[in-house]
């Protein structure tokens, strides 16, 4: 039985959704939403780790993903005369064993057009007139109920619908999650690292190579340098230990609510004599059009991230941070999951579909959720000694390889967790890819 589905965001986890839901059956009629005008194809690195290799294989889109990755041989830990500290070059196992580099490095808006155009391709099924994928621009959810027999949206244009299912893949700030949960426990649903961090692009400099270059100052700041846009830009990101709290009464508002060049004012403040590269980085973040901030964190709901219909996909129902560096891969996957389940009921029972999600995806989200305690202390250190210490176990990290043997020893799959099997979402042995 064909499915009416509403997806609420056009970014990875939404259009992964949609193509997998598409391929399962043509006839589903499925619509995409986002709020902003047209599709957004821009966006800093971002990578597949773990089960999101596995994920991406079982799609069929795996070979696809390596046709769009950049280059980047590695990571590199500078001090602030440029002298390259430790240095952790990528990995090239072809499964989930990754080093701090991954060998499937790309930018995020390619894989978000990759995801849509696959969304939208014709693969030998008798559509019908009502099915396939349809997205739309300028548009969000105002209102959202349901019972036991569909969700009914109201849209911010005025008009309505009813849907058999209705998924929330709209980010870390999550509307659908505040119309589901309600606003008290949806903001509840999001626990701060402390940590602000910019991104932007500026002009390539000498220097500027395939190894990602990343510089830490005292007072818990950071610069970083990274190379997969274009011949003549390099990818720059700013980092600075906060406490949200105390830095919204300084600048009478929250930081991820002030206006893009108060933000640039503040960072510009922030960075003040940091050393290494920081005159750079402030002028190129002066002149960036591309300039994007926001507050590190982790979404955990207290209770279902999926309730009757409605089910919320990726950030908007567990962002893990980027801290861990696997929120592309639990987006993938958590698509896969609600997809697979769907096809396991044989779309007759979506509540049953939206349960199985819940169960099946929770001990994933619960593992890759995890952050090592003392990894931001380690990584943005506040004073001079803390970077010493940073440099020095790195540096006796690589000089005796203990990045390899912990990469040895750790499963492919982070948590030794293998992801689902669903016999119908084997796409790469249908499109004779079988490996």
């Amino acid at each position: 039985m064909p499915l009416k589905v509403l997806i609420i965001g056009a970014g990875i986890g939404g259009p992964a959704l949609a193509y997998t839901l598409r391929r399962l059956n043509p006839d589903h009629n499925i619509t995409v939403i986002d709020r902003y005008p047209e599709l957004r194809t821009t966006g800093q690195q971002v990578d597949l780790r773990g089960q999101g290799i596995s994920t991406m294989r079982n799609l069929g889109l795996l070979d696809k993903v390596k046709e769009i990755g950049v280059e980047e041989e590695g990571i590199a830990i500078v001090d602030t005369h440029g002298k390259t500290k430790a240095t952790f070059r990528k990995s090239e196992t072809g499964t989930g064993k990754q080093s701090f580099t991954s060998e499937y490095e790309f930018m995020r808006g390619d894989l978000v057009k990759l995801l849509h155009d696959a969304s939208l391709k014709d693969y030998g099924g008798k559509t019908s007139k009502d099915g396939g994928v349809h997205y739309e621009f300028n548009k969000s959810v105002t209102a959202l109920t349901q019972d036991a027999a569909g969700v009914d949206i109201t849209f911010s244009d005025g008009t309505t619908g009813r849907y058999d299912l209705v998924v929330g893949a709209d980010g870390q700030w999550s509307k659908t999650r505040k119309l589901l949960l309600g606003a008290p426990a949806s903001a509840a649903a999001f626990h701060s690292l402390n940590l602000i961090c910019a991104y932007y692009t500026m002009p390539r400099a000498p220097g500027d190579d395939a190894l990602m270059k990343m510089y830490v100052a005292p007072g818990g700041r950071g610069l970083t340098t990274r190379m997969g846009c274009t011949p003549t830009t390099t990818q720059a990101y700013l980092g600075m230990r906060a406490d949200p709290e105390a830095l919204a009464v300084r600048c009478g508002a929250p930081f991820v609510r002030l206006p893009p060049e108060k933000q640039k004012e503040i960072l510009a403040e922030e960075l003040r004599d940091a050393g290494w590269q920081t005159d750079r980085f402030v002028r190129g973040m002066r002149d960036a059009a591309d300039f994007y901030a926001h507050e590190i964190g982790q979404v955990r709901i207290d209770g279902a991230f999926a309730k009757g219909r409605v089910a919320l996909l990726g950030d908007a129902g567990y962002c893990p941070s980027a801290m861990t560096g696997m929120g592309t891969t639990l987006a993938l996957l958590g698509a896969y999951v609600l997809a697979g389940e769907i096809a396991k009921r044989g779309d007759g029972d979506v509540e049953g579909a939206v349960r199985g999600y819940e169960s099946t995806l929770r001990p994933y989200v619960d593992e890759i959720q995890k952050i090592s305690p003392g990894v931001t202390n380690l990584f943005f250190p506040t004073t001079r000694v803390g970077i010493f210490a940073m440099h020095t176990v790195l540096g006796l990290i690589e000089t005796f390889r203990i990045d390899k043997l912990i990469m040895w020893l750790t499963p492919e799959d982070k948590g030794g967790l293998a992801i689902p099997e669903y016999p119908e979402i084997r796409f790469e042995e249908k499109d004779g890819e079988k490996r």
